[in-house]
């Protein structure tokens, strides 16, 4: 498999892009098909796909009037990092299929939009090079392998690199049945490797709580569970002593007719009650997601496929973009139902 001549060409006229769900069709143009098929495709039926939108769309919002919304504030505090806004980047793999600068570029994009940025395990770019462009924090995705010694020294690595926060995946003890990248064979392409995890399925299936427990026994950064669906884990994962938890379902990639993260993260968001951070991914598209994710319990959402699709747009230039359309879509959203701020965000703007 070879990277697409189109993949090289200059980026993409982003001007006429309004919303999140322009950038995939034109990515699809740019992208190889084998590219293409890897970023949007989901697990098995893709049922858990189409319900991640499916129940963001399906919930109403209950805007108030007469709210002086002059000031808005969209700030959230995170491991004792101040975020000008609630959003993030979700881990995603492979980022030299999607534009020739790979991770360099969605560090830039992050950059340049004041977002985190949560690398993936399988980054196509090293570390070190990513976090020699950030100017905004890093926190690192982890898959745990068999080989203690390998998991340990990638974690030391992602924290001398700066890395803020270590997001534990745990809910792949397997990859799920992913059709669409079976039709188009899907393999990485000559020259393009992932230098931090040389075997790409050698995934352990294996990983117990023990194995939590001895992450954070040598651990410098604050961890997070990335893959929680059930309040009995989300209790456990508290008790443990993780210091933030992430809903998601991986977008739908692993075990599908599991139900729509925001289905779930009520449930969980009472059972935390608010001991730790929890943040959500799967479906994030529109500023309203936002919102109501935040009513439901999260303190922050992560967005995936869209930033994908942008880095193949345009690079650093596509990633920011996705990120700065969202955040002003939050802010007219918080506008126009009355809430000024981020603290003021809860239940009630949900209509029941």
């Amino acid at each position: 498999m070879q990277i697409s001549p189109r993949l090289a060409n200059a980026p993409l006229d982003l001007s006429a892009i309004v919303n999140l769900f322009d950038f995939e069709p034109l990515a699809a143009e740019k992208m190889t098909k084998m590219a293409y098929e890897y970023v949007a495709s989901g697990a098995a039926d893709e049922f858990t796909v189409r319900w991640n939108r499916q129940a963001l769309d399906t919930i109403k919002l209950d805007a108030r009037v007469l709210v002086d919304v002059s000031k808005l504030d969209t700030r959230v505090s995170l491991f004792g990092h101040e975020l000008p806004y609630p959003i993030l980047i979700a881990p995603t793999a492979y980022h030299k299929i999607m534009h020739p600068d790979g991770e360099l570029a969605t560090a830039r994009g992050a950059g340049a939009a004041s977002a985190i940025y949560v690398v993936s395990s399988f980054t196509t770019t090293p570390l070190a090079e990513i976090a020699n462009v950030a100017t905004q924090p890093l926190w690192f995705q982890l898959y745990i392998r068999d080989d203690r010694e390998f998991t340990k020294a990638l974690i030391q690595h992602a924290e001398e690199q700066g890395c803020r926060a270590l997001c534990i995946t745990v809910d792949t003890p397997v990859a799920g049945v992913r059709n669409r990248q079976q039709r188009v064979n899907f393999a990485m392409p000559d020259g393009v490797t992932t230098p931090h995890m040389p075997y790409a399925l050698a995934l352990t299936k294996s990983l117990t709580w023990k194995d939590i427990d001895w992450i954070q026994s040598f651990a410098k950064v604050p961890v997070l569970l990335k893959g929680i669906l059930n309040p009995d884990d989300a209790d456990i994962a508290v008790q443990a002593g993780v210091s933030g938890i992430i809903v998601s379902n991986h977008s739908g990639r692993n075990l599908d007719t599991v139900p729509a993260t925001i289905e779930v993260l009520p449930r969980i968001a009472e059972r935390v009650n608010k001991r730790v951070p929890i943040l959500m991914d799967g479906g994030i598209r529109r500023g309203t997601d936002v919102l109501k994710a935040i009513a439901l319990g999260a303190n922050a959402v992560l967005v995936g496929k869209p930033i994908c699709f942008g880095l193949a747009c345009g690079g650093a230039e596509g990633v920011t973009k996705v990120l700065n359309i969202l955040r002003e879509e939050l802010e007219l959203a918080m506008a126009l139902t009355g809430r000024a701020t981020i603290a003021s965000i809860d239940q009630s703007v949900i209509w029941t």
